[in-house]
């Protein structure tokens, strides 16, 4: 028996792993979010398996229904949106199964910040305006932040960032980027990338809280702050340059 921490991708049932698709369908217990995951993959669980879905339940339930499973011998598919690797509360999930002796593994699945940055069109590593990204949130509501980890001190790399679970407070982000950005910075925010609903809002750092809040966006976005998202002239990548040596 084994738990299967899924990355279910940004919500377009098309945009899953394989491998992902495949444990779903072999897997006779589902654990999934139910807001945040799409019923369509949930189409794909054999025929009579246990669906739970997590949205209201607490980490304690949670480990109860997969160490359930376990003892039962039963595979778990659980599900997260996006990748698992971030933003997933995956992390103490996992530290409570070492601690019960319950055996998992992690397939990873497309990030909601990949889908949004499909979704506009762009690169998000433009060779000569940005080369690295920061992917963040704020803590508001959530977990407080690790020292050093403010908006306003990451912001002064001036590199491209990427902000989960804080469109909510998209008034004051822009207030706290704008010293290290400026207020031209362009700011894009995508509102259930991928999804049929999708919504994209494109502005800059002096008026995006304004747009966000006019078109009522309040969750599931994710905002991406940088040059990259306006850049034109940048020089061609050393990758395909002519000048560049390709012997072995």
């Amino acid at each position: 028996m084994t738990v299967h921490f899924i990355g279910a991708g940004p919500g377009a049932a098309d945009l899953i792993t394989l491998r992902g698709l495949r444990l779903i369908e072999s897997s006779p217990v589902c654990l999934y979010a139910g807001s945040l995951v799409t019923g369509e993959l949930l189409e794909s669980c054999p025929r009579g398996a246990r669906l739970v879905d997590t949205a209201n339940l607490t980490l304690d339930e949670i480990v109860a229904e997969l160490a359930a499973a376990h003892a039962q011998g039963l595979d778990v598919a659980r599900l997260h949106s996006g990748d698992p690797s971030v933003f997933s509360a995956m992390a103490e999930q996992m530290r409570r199964l070492d601690a019960i002796g319950v055996p998992y593994e992690v397939v990873p699945g497309v990030p909601a910040f990949a889908a949004a940055a499909a979704t506009l069109g762009r690169e998000l590593t433009v060779p000569g305006v940005g080369q690295t990204i920061i992917l963040t949130r704020t803590s508001a509501r959530a977990t407080p932040m690790p020292p050093g980890e403010d908006l306003t001190t990451l912001s002064a790399s001036g590199a491209t960032m990427v902000l989960h679970l804080a469109v909510q407070r998209i008034a004051q982000v822009a207030q706290e980027l704008v010293p290290g950005y400026g207020a031209e910075c362009p700011v894009a925010v995508v509102a259930r990338a991928s999804r049929e609903d999708e919504l994209v809002i494109r502005g800059t750092l002096a008026d995006i809280a304004a747009k966000v809040s006019e078109a009522g966006v309040v969750r599931t976005a994710v905002i991406v702050v940088g040059r990259v998202l306006t850049a034109t002239h940048f020089p061609d990548s050393h990758l395909y340059s002519a000048e560049r040596c390709r012997q072995p």
